[in-house]
């Protein structure tokens, strides 16, 4: 089922792949929680099944989109990641959300560090915004993680959202933003690894 198109995507922990109808009750549940405060949530179940009809068919429209992450070993979903540019979006952007009893495991990180290098390597994307409510805080410590940054020049959706620019392929070849981007998915990846203090995605 679904856009037989999506490619897959595989990292050291997750494997990306396009959204299925199976995996909709996980996103329910997320988009009608207290979680989606940040994007316009939390919704009711029909804006949930719709947002996520338009998931599954923003492949369709614009050839790139939203993958659902899976986690290698049991396959079970984490949460979402990938491009996203509907209608009255300036520009295309780098989106995530982990589902909250998932968050603080770096899947964020990874997984969207491996859709941005997709889409700059394979789809030939020249840079990317992400579109950050300025209360989440979580969101924008990841951006910044990525090595994105706040463009005040940029259009925003709406006026009520920060725009954090995403180095270029170009900026991040041979960086050090792409080291650190690799050494913290590597202590992520480590099994003995503990991360303390506040949960980050």
């Amino acid at each position: 089922m679904g856009h037989r198109d999506i490619p897959v995507l595989e990292t050291g922990r997750l494997i990306l792949r396009g959204p299925e109808p199976e995996d909709y009750p996980n996103f329910k549940a997320t988009f009608t929680s207290y979680r989606a405060r940040f994007m316009g949530g939390p919704l009711n179940p029909y804006e949930t099944w719709m947002l996520y009809a338009a998931e599954i068919g923003h492949w369709e429209i614009r050839g790139f989109g939203m993958w659902m992450i899976h986690d290698r070993v049991t396959d079970e979903t984490l949460g979402m990641a990938g491009g996203w540019q509907p209608a009255v979006w300036p520009e295309r952007e780098i989106a995530w959300i982990i589902w909250p009893e998932k968050a603080g495991k770096g899947y964020a990180l990874e997984a969207t560090n491996a859709a941005r290098q997709f889409f700059y390597d394979e789809q030939g994307w020249d840079g990317a915004v992400s579109y950050i409510d300025p209360k989440n805080l979580d969101s924008i410590r990841l951006a910044e993680r990525l090595g994105a940054k706040i463009d005040k020049a940029a259009k925003s959706i709406d006026g009520h959202d920060v725009v954090y620019r995403h180095p270029t392929a170009a900026e991040l070849k041979d960086s050090q933003i792409a080291d650190g981007i690799a050494l913290e998915i590597g202590h992520y990846q480590d099994p003995l690894f503990k991360p303390k203090g506040w949960a980050i995605d």
